[in-house]
């Protein structure tokens, strides 16, 4: 791949930094070793997108340290330089740059005070402005996905004036606030495509890519959903190849199971094959109160419903940084658990508006036949987070351990799946008032040492005005997963680890 002198010019680092890049990574071969992970399912390894991070050495990190607020600026810069370089000469993956490091153990890869994009020229961007199809305080980033070297972010039409509602970002950073790239590109968008068009993106929500490189995309098909909702589009699962950026397929979701109102929020991906031949979606209706499944390989879908999905009337009141609010959303938060040695996982699931966490086993939700009689296979899984546990998105990495956004509490919570979900099980990653207003999204990457990722977003805040245009109000945090949970009750060091809790099809009493 030839390299342009606009590249070299911004990223190279001056001779004397690149001088001992070889002492430095002699000991890349050992590393590797000493980091190799074992996979909670050897059948099942994710297919990475990019040539770097197939190579072993790619499991090198690199530690950023900041001597001072003046020289940050420069230490990123250069550290962002000796990153791609190293990427480039095989050495090693893109890392991470951090944006800044104040929320341990996480690291804030971007901030915004308000969200611009990556017009195709000057010109566009003064036409978006002026006819309001950009209005930069009407853009809100909401969910995120991580896959090879790129970060996904999703920005749902809620209001007027957002000229793209899917996008990318680099994921090795570097600078603070960059500009969003419209995924896969502006012809899909209503910004200059057709906004009649169904064939676009109307409004996506949630994302989440599976291991055989596709991005499954969640469109509501809705926009103005905060001032004057209008149904554009069918809601729709809409699929991607991320290896060539290219539309895959389209499933609209049928009509019967599109209630009056019905708010598909999140969506997870089940899959216990190497191809992909087995995959089922999971998708939340969180206003409408039911579950749909997506089988794909015969393209078909049902619902389930069952009262766990419902909101908890005593915690559908909200007050977050002086804002009291009211919402009464029920099933969200949808987080699976690794496969178990019945060759089955675990979906646990929570309504936003709910202190209490439930799970059922995919084996129910994979049979269209149980619709109707498996209401009993819906379960609680233990006690309550208690009062002010109202929680938004989840995650579980490859250990078994949970982590989900704690919305009122301006924090990341977690709890080790193989420990009765008991009050004392349950812990605290990070807790920040300024950086973590609303962590909203959740995921886990499918690295070989996986991360923890964040979105934070001050959705109330979003939706009672315009945020403080002044102020960083957008995060995008990241963490290694291990480092995430040390020292907390979740950590999975053997000498903190209880004996496992969970059993086939069931959960101990």
């Amino acid at each position: 791949m030839a390299v342009s002198h606009q590249w070299f010019v911004q990223w190279s680092a001056p001779p004397m930094l690149f001088a001992d890049i070889t002492s430095q990574y002699n000991d890349v071969n050992d590393r590797w070793k000493s980091d190799e992970p074992t996979w909670s399912d050897p059948a099942v390894v994710p297919e990475l997108s990019d040539d770097s991070y197939k190579d072993p050495d790619s499991l090198i990190e690199t530690n950023h340290k900041y001597k001072s607020d003046r020289s940050k600026n420069k230490d990123r810069a250069s550290a962002a330089g000796v990153t791609l370089w190293l990427t480039m000469l095989g050495v090693m993956r893109a890392q991470s740059v951090p944006a800044d490091n104040d929320t341990p153990p996480f690291s804030t890869l971007y901030k915004w005070k308000q969200v611009d994009f990556e017009f195709p020229t000057p010109r566009h961007r003064r036409h978006a402005l002026s006819t309001g199809k950009f209005i930069p305080a009407n853009v809100l980033p909401l969910g995120l996905e991580v896959w090879g070297h790129r970060v996904w972010v999703t920005i749902p039409a809620w209001r007027r004036g957002v000229p793209a509602t899917l996008a990318t970002l680099p994921r090795q950073g570097g600078l603070a606030s960059p500009q969003l790239k419209p995924y896969p590109d502006w012809s899909f968008h209503r910004a200059f495509g057709d906004p009649k068009n169904c064939t676009g993106l109307t409004s996506v929500f949630r994302i989440h890519a599976d291991h055989c490189g596709r991005l499954w995309v969640l469109d509501s098909g809705q926009i103005d959903s905060q001032d004057n909702p209008k149904q554009l589009c069918p809601p729709s699962i809409v699929v991607f190849d991320l290896k060539t950026d290219t539309l895959i397929a389209r499933y609209t979701i049928p009509k019967q199971f599109v209630l009056q109102d019905s708010l598909f929020s999140n969506i997870v991906i089940d899959s216990r094959t190497v191809d992909c031949s087995d995959l089922h979606l999971y998708i939340a209706d969180t206003w409408r109160f039911g579950l749909l499944v997506f089988r794909e390989k015969d393209h078909k879908f049902w619902r389930f419903s069952n009262p766990l999905f419902f909101p908890d009337p005593l915690a559908s009141n909200f007050t977050l940084h002086g804002i009291n609010f009211q919402w009464t959303d029920g099933i969200f938060g949808l987080a699976l658990t690794p496969i178990d040695p019945y060759e089955e996982r675990i979906l646990f699931f929570h309504p936003m508006s709910g202190y209490r966490e439930f799970y059922v086993s995919t084996e129910v939700l994979r049979d269209p036949f149980r619709v109707t009689n498996s209401s009993q296979e819906f379960n609680i899984a233990g006690e309550s987070r208690g009062l002010n546990g109202q929680a938004s998105a989840s995650a579980v990495d490859r250990t078994g351990v949970m982590f989900y956004g704690l919305v009122s509490r301006d924090s990341i919570g977690c709890w080790n799946t193989k420990k009765l979900y008991k009050r004392r099980n349950i812990g605290i990653v990070a807790s920040n008032t300024e950086t973590l207003i609303f962590p909203n999204d959740i995921k886990v990457d499918q690295d070989l040492r996986q991360n923890l990722w964040v979105i934070s977003n001050r959705l109330p805040m979003f939706q009672a005005g315009p945020l403080d245009a002044d102020d960083y109000n957008y995060r995008i945090l990241y963490a290694d997963t291990k480092e995430a949970v040390r020292g907390t009750v979740c950590d999975m060091d053997p000498d903190h680890q209880s004996p496992a809790d969970i059993i086939h099809r069931g959960w101990l009493p």
